[in-house]
């Protein structure tokens, strides 16, 4: 989060493969304006409706049923400011999200947490914590 902290105040932020929106609602309290949560998980999404209402994040916090990757593929370019995405390990789900975003780059900035032995597209930069990795991809200004 520290890595695009200086983008999050004001931002409209997506949260990938949500989960209970750890994310996403740490984005809210570092000043995100906006976090569209997309998970396909009816049990993830009750979780984050009950984070969300706990930290009361009001219309600020806007939940999608959906598969992540397809709801990105209906994106068109910068359609958000900053995405992140944790991604169910060794499915290759980050990998194809990372070449969607290369694709279509649907948020300026994408961060990807996958395992450290999961090669992404080129063009991020990825930082190495044991066995978990984050890549971070910027798109061209």
């Amino acid at each position: 989060m520290s890595m695009v902290q200086p983008r999050l105040p004001g931002a409209t932020v997506l949260d990938l493969f949500a989960g209970s929106g750890a994310l996403g609602l740490e984005a809210l309290s570092r000043g995100a304006a906006r976090v569209d949560f997309v998970d396909s998980s009816a049990a993830s999404l009750r979780a984050l409706a009950d984070n969300a209402r706990a930290l009361d994040a009001g219309d600020a916090a806007v939940a999608h049923r959906a598969d992540a990757l397809r709801f990105v593929s209906a994106l068109e370019a910068r359609a958000y400011d900053v995405a992140f995405a944790d991604p169910p390990y060794r499915q290759g789900l980050a990998t194809r999200l990372a070449e969607q975003w290369a694709r279509v780059p649907f948020a300026t900035i994408l961060g990807i947490e996958h395992a450290a032995d999961e090669p992404l597209a080129d063009g991020g930069d990825t930082r190495r914590y044991g066995s978990t990795a984050i890549t971070l991809y910027r798109a061209p200004a």
